[in-house]
């Protein structure tokens, strides 16, 4: 990597907070899940981008689990850091939480991990400053996210492969729910 510096994970962490309204919501009054998406590409742009100092892309979002839903009125607070980074890329965590404003009870409703990509303005990629990590935490962060990027590309290498033969993984498919018509 040409470029040296190292920034402290704190120095780029970023934390929003929306009110929910009735125009983000379903009939049932359950904030739409597209919404809360939306918002969670922003805040990992803009985290991605305070890192970077340059222009971001989402390149990947990885495993969105809406664990509880978030309801009308609630305040959704959104908080994003760096926890890894590549030459041009970034894993951007972020934790979505919403509270009762009334009661002041605070749920967790999802986590998730975007892949940023910085850019130069005729669009091609740019290295990233490194990482200064100083807690256990973010110390933890970084090798998850790591060993997230690994699995992936496992993956991806198998089923790119030109060896890939769907016929292998008949003994898996009758685990599932599908009947198999060849």
């Amino acid at each position: 990597m040409k470029n040296n510096k190292y920034i402290p994970i704190n120095n780029t962490r970023i934390s929003i907070s929306e009110l929910m309204l009735p125009s983000h919501a379903n009939f049932s009054g359950k904030i739409h899940g597209g919404y809360i998406l939306n918002l969670m590409d922003q805040i990992a742009f803009a985290c991605a981008s305070k890192h970077s100092a340059t222009y971001c892309v989402t390149a990947s979002v990885d495993t969105v689990d809406f664990l509880n839903p978030i309801e009308v009125g609630e305040l959704v607070t959104m908080k994003a850091s760096v926890n890894y980074v590549g030459r041009t890329s970034m894993v951007v965590g972020i934790r979505v939480e919403a509270q009762n404003i009334q009661t002041g009870k605070v749920k967790h409703c999802n986590s998730s991990y975007f892949t940023m990509v910085a850019r130069d303005e005729s669009g091609k990629g740019v290295a990233v400053p490194g990482l200064l990590l100083q807690t256990p935490v973010e110390m933890r962060r970084f090798l998850k996210a790591a060993k997230r990027l690994e699995m992936k590309k496992t993956r991806q290498d198998e089923f790119d492969s030109d060896d890939f033969n769907p016929t292998d993984y008949l003994q898996e498919l009758t685990k599932h729910n599908v009947k198999i018509a060849l």
